[in-house]
């Protein structure tokens, strides 16, 4: 007797969730992967070299801690042999370890960038949302306010924010200013989103069975915004992560005891001819940090995108 298998039970291999598909064009996207991949141990390196809060770290030096200079201060890394030696960074001009420092300020700004970029990114979720939705008095009045928000400049606000405070807050509060000031861009894509999935046939299903305007916005429009959301926060972070430095190096943003990347970059720059090595690190990490982020916005972007062709597994 022959046995026939029906057709339906087949495995499907085009038959993907849109979770897998996302991931599976991230994945295909080398310099996203890339980017995730110098991101992460940027972020492994920072935080486990000079521990983070309650938890040691593993590198032996304090950064707080003054030395006396080893090789005139020079950094001991080799790549060959490869060692690490008393201070791979070297040591900065009374004698603290440069790698400790460097490490914190990464640390710092790290913290700074992906808290300015979930204050940014909920604020103008948010605010983009209610006014693509709502239009009307409301849309103007938000709009309105982005627009004078779009117009203020940052740096000198930051400098206002500086003095009047006298840094208090430290990076915490830094970086929750700079995501009050920073949500105007994403204000602006998310009402566009909004503007056109308002009119969409599942809205009209959901209103029609009596969906009120929160479950409507939260449970069935947002979702379908949530890649342009994300791409959006990448980007945030990654400005972040130039903000930040550019106001710590202008003397507004992170200031001691606590340090930056920035910071750093300011503290040192007269010593670019002569140690030049004290300049190189900070700005090295800061390209780094700002680069990976950029690349995993891009590769998120095209793995959102719809448009990509969806190749069969």
């Amino acid at each position: 007797m022959t046995t026939i298998t029906p057709l339906n039970t087949m495995p499907n291999t085009a038959a993907r969730s849109s979770a897998q598909t996302i991931l599976r064009r991230f994945r295909r996207h080398r310099a996203a992967m890339s980017g995730f991949v110098v991101l992460l141990l940027v972020m492994v390196l920072a935080f486990s070299a000079i521990g983070f809060g309650p938890f040691p770290g593993w590198w032996k030096q304090d950064y707080k801690v003054p030395m006396p200079l080893f090789h005139a201060g020079a950094p001991t890394l080799s790549v060959w042999p490869p060692s690490l030696g008393e201070h791979p960074f070297g040591q900065d001009n009374i004698g603290r370890d440069y790698f400790a420092l460097t490490m914190k300020g990464a640390q710092q700004s790290l913290i700074i960038a992906f808290l300015v970029g979930i204050v940014g990114t909920a604020i103008g979720t948010v605010i983009g949302a209610v006014a693509g939705y709502f239009r009307g008095w409301t849309e103007a009045v938000l709009m309105r306010l982005t627009d004078v928000m779009i117009t203020i400049p940052l740096v000198a606000v930051a400098a206002v924010i500086a003095v009047s405070t006298g840094g208090v807050g430290g990076v915490w509060g830094l970086g929750a200013f700079l995501g009050l000031v920073t949500w105007t861009g994403l204000a602006r894509i998310v009402r566009g989103e909004f503007l056109s999935l308002r009119e969409k046939e599942f809205v009209d299903a959901a209103r029609s069975v009596g969906a009120s305007s929160a479950r409507i916005i939260f449970r069935h429009i947002l979702p379908n915004t949530i890649g342009v959301i994300i791409v959006s926060a990448t980007l945030a972070i990654s400005s972040a992560i130039l903000l930040e430095s550019a106001l710590s190096f202008l003397g507004f943003g992170v200031r001691s005891p606590d340090t930056s990347l920035g910071q750093l970059i300011n503290n040192y720059r007269s010593a670019m001819t002569v140690r030049p090595w004290l300049f190189w690190w900070p700005g090295l990490f800061i390209i780094a940090i700002a680069l990976a982020v950029n690349f995993i916005g891009d590769g998120l972007r095209d793995a959102f995108d719809p448009r990509q062709d969806r190749a069969k597994a």
